[in-house]
């Protein structure tokens, strides 16, 4: 393995722990390099090799789909270090669906996740992020970054933050990025993927479907939308309507503080955020 590059010496590893013969490129992104591995020319499963920026938050990832088992999300066969092998989907994302007119099938979709992920089990796995460390940034924002015309929208999603942290709810493990796109169509139905590895109020779970999916800033922010999302999670989940309305402001909130962080647009965020404040304050 000498004068291989570390993504090189980490494949060849892999290749001869799981016994694979055969790995084709699929992406290098920002986080990982993916590959499609056989074993015996018969089955296919996914190389997933971390990049050290994101390997501590990749890895809780990947322990917490260890730990769902393949129920309701793709399924991780073994870690090694900073490799993943793990199920192999091709399918397309909820997204799709969504984005050609089946909102309400979305919807219903991701409530049945939800149920599945959030299913008791035993053994918590260790070093999931505490939720309220994954808000630190839209507390420690300066409000100033926000345009003047936006900040009493970056204050009221901040205090619903700070009023939801103030009263706790039983923590459980978290997928703590469950969107449309986040979720993949496959021979057992619909499948979570890529999560964050967090611990904390269940509610919180569904923030982020309310901004999604990618590219449907218009449905998202429709408050027909957001009032029917909260009914169907809120009576298919048992969860508190107005909480879980909390939770997708707030989670707006400080997705725009990220956004603003690296230099990006937050169009997408003014455009729900208002809504999403107003269908809070009538629950």
């Amino acid at each position: 393995m000498m004068n291989q590059s570390p993504v090189e010496t980490a494949l060849s590893r892999a290749l001869i722990r799981w016994s694979l013969t055969k790995a084709t490129p699929v992406a290098e992104t920002p986080r990982n390099w993916i590959f499609r591995v056989e074993q015996n020319g018969r089955n296919f499963a996914a190389l997933k090799i971390l990049k050290p920026v994101v390997a501590e938050e990749e890895g809780r990832g990947a322990r917490l789909l260890q730990y769902y088992a393949g129920d309701g999300a793709a399924t991780v066969f073994d870690i090694h270090g900073d490799t993943i092998f793990m199920e192999w989907l091709d399918g397309g994302t909820l997204g799709d669906p969504v984005r050609a007119g089946r909102d309400e099938e979305g919807t219903i979709a991701i409530a049945t996740i939800v149920t599945n992920l959030h299913r008791p089990r035993p053994d918590y796995p260790e070093g999931l992020m505490p939720l309220r460390q994954r808000f630190e940034a839209l507390f420690s924002t300066d409000v100033r970054a926000w345009p003047h015309t936006a900040r009493d929208l970056y204050a009221r999603s901040a205090g619903i933050a700070l009023q939801l942290f103030d009263k706790p709810m039983p923590e459980i493990p978290l997928h703590g990025d469950l969107h449309h796109d986040n979720i993949m169509s496959s021979d057992r139905g619909w499948l979570a993927i890529d999560p964050k590895g967090l611990i904390g109020d269940p509610h919180y779970e569904l923030a982020n479907a309310f901004r999604n999916p990618f590219g449907a800033t218009k449905l998202a922010a429709d408050p027909k939308r957001i009032n029917a999302m909260a009914d169907i999670f809120s009576a298919r989940l048992g969860l508190n309507r107005k909480r879980l309305l909390g939770f997708a402001a707030a989670h707006s909130g400080l997705s725009a503080c990220w956004d603003l962080a690296a230099g990006n647009s937050i169009t997408v965020d003014l455009a729900i955020l208002p809504n999403l404040l107003s269908a809070y304050d009538q629950a």
